[in-house]
């Protein structure tokens, strides 16, 4: 067996990651550099311990996320070395005394906020100073509180003049949704075409575990927008962001949709009935709409592809229970494709009227389908 190809494939997929993340590797090296060169001019190369782990931790941590986290990581690293010093300077160093800065810090830190990041650092902080530098072998002193503040500074800076890409973000954050939505109903598709009841149910399975995927694009959206307000420099990408946002509602509702759809089609493909052959191409035109919905999304082009599978893909379901009335299994499928289509079409910056017009003038009304639709709502 040849091994290269995997080989190939293992070194492709590195550099794939090495290229995503540099801008991330290039911005925390620079912020260490820039941190220490600061901190060291003001403070001494002595007193500029803290300054480029702060600007590290702040930018690791807070790449990709609010503006705000920054801060909050820059107030709990400053918090928790203020009372460290005080409490080491009155009480020493050792084992107790960890324990006892410690809470005494998370005390200090939950005072402000409840925040677990803010914390988490706070604490870490405490206990760098208690292990690393304990304060009586320098004195009093509130040099390591500017050095915390000027990491922090320094990696607001990088945030504020050199941000991540936020469109780069929602992409990369969305596409597994729209790739897993496409998937799952493809084998949908499949297990109708064979009735085959176990991959109807492994369709389940793997529409159910999108929702994961939906949770962390809704996060990522919300902390693009924060990148593109706070940064001059990102700013004009929010209107392509909002495009994202408008629809965010109608993705998280065709997650939904998409696990309805699988639900419904076990019915069929447990029955082995006349309709699963159309219904299989219905679903299929669904899996294009959605494919062609993540395009519409990422070039912010014409949604006409989008708007023409997801009709399609209603025609076809309706037609079906047309000629077979009284189906029930397959009643529900056609109306689940029906409200997935609905959603879609208002994912392309439908007004909800205008979607269901459109549904209606190509694929009839809601009301012909009699065998469980939940449809145009």
């Amino acid at each position: 067996m040849n091994p290269f190809p995997r080989i190939q494939r293992h070194l492709a997929a590195a550099l794939g990651r090495l290229w995503d993340n540099s801008w991330a590797l290039i911005q925390t090296a620079v912020a260490a550099s820039l941190a220490y060169f600061l901190a060291s001019s003001f403070l001494g190369a002595q007193g500029a311990f803290y300054a480029p782990i702060v600007a590290l931790v702040c930018l690791s941590l807070t790449l990709g996320q609010p503006w705000w986290r920054a801060i909050l990581i820059t107030l709990g690293v400053s918090v928790g070395l203020t009372v460290a010093y005080l409490i080491v300077l009155a009480i020493g160093v050792g084992s107790a005394q960890i324990g006892v800065v410690v809470l005494l810090a998370m005390v200090t830190a939950v005072l402000f906020s409840e925040n677990t990041l803010l914390v988490n650092q706070t604490v870490i902080s405490a206990i760098l100073v208690v292990v690393l530098q304990p304060p009586q072998e320098f004195g009093f002193s509130p040099d390591r509180f500017l050095d915390a503040l000027i990491g922090g500074g320094v990696a607001l800076a990088i945030n504020y003049l050199f941000p991540a890409d936020p469109e780069r973000m929602v992409e990369k954050a969305v596409r597994p949704v729209f790739d897993e939505l496409a998937s799952s109903l493809k084998e949908v598709a499949a297990a109708l075409e064979d009735s085959d009841l176990e991959k109807a149910e492994q369709a389940l399975s793997q529409a159910r575990a999108i929702d994961e995927r939906i949770s962390g694009f809704r996060n990522t959206l919300i902390a693009a927008q924060d990148t593109a307000r706070f940064s001059p420099l990102k700013r004009r990408e929010l209107r392509h962001l909002e495009l994202y946002s408008a629809a965010a509602e109608r993705i998280d509702l065709a997650v939904r949709d998409v696990r309805s759809v699988t639900r419904a089609a076990t019915g069929v493909a447990r029955d082995s009935t006349p309709v699963s052959g159309p219904l299989s191409e219905a679903v299929l035109d669904l899996s294009r709409a959605i494919q062609a919905l993540d395009a519409y999304l990422e070039n912010f082009s014409d949604p006409e592809e989008t708007r023409r599978f997801a009709l399609e893909a209603a025609h076809k379901a309706t037609a079906v229970l047309k000629e077979h009335k009284g189906d029930l299994d397959a009643g529900m499928l056609a109306g689940q494709i029906r409200t997935t289509t609905l959603d879609i079409l208002m994912s392309t910056s439908m007004e909800q009227r205008q979607a269901i017009e459109v549904l209606e003038e190509a694929a009839g009304r809601a009301s012909e389908i009699d065998c469980g639709s939940n449809t145009d709502r």
